[in-house]
């Protein structure tokens, strides 16, 4: 496992109803992604994620992606207003 020590940005989305992708600083290798108050949805295969189709991020988890290109990454929210909050690492 590598270890990312450098925080290198950090991001919030206060409400996701529609498909929103992230705005990834450059150098970006890891994300830490935690969805509060709403479950959210997502997907990293360039197809939009829907309020029924996609990976599952419950509200209170936190999501560390390193597998792929982050900035292919798309969420939405399952229902209400979902907060996404989002750190970057180099």
């Amino acid at each position: 496992m590598t270890d990312y020590t450098k925080a290198i940005g950090y991001q919030q989305l206060t409400s996701v109803p529609t498909t929103t992708a992230l705005t990834v600083p450059a150098g970006t290798r890891m994300a830490l992604i935690q969805a509060e108050a709403q479950n959210v949805r997502w997907r990293d295969d360039g197809t939009a994620s829907t309020a029924t189709v996609g990976m599952r991020l419950f509200a209170g988890e936190t999501l560390r992606y390193d597998a792929g290109q982050i900035a292919a990454l798309q969420f939405i929210q399952e229902t209400g207003t979902a907060i996404l909050n989002v750190s970057y690492y180099a």
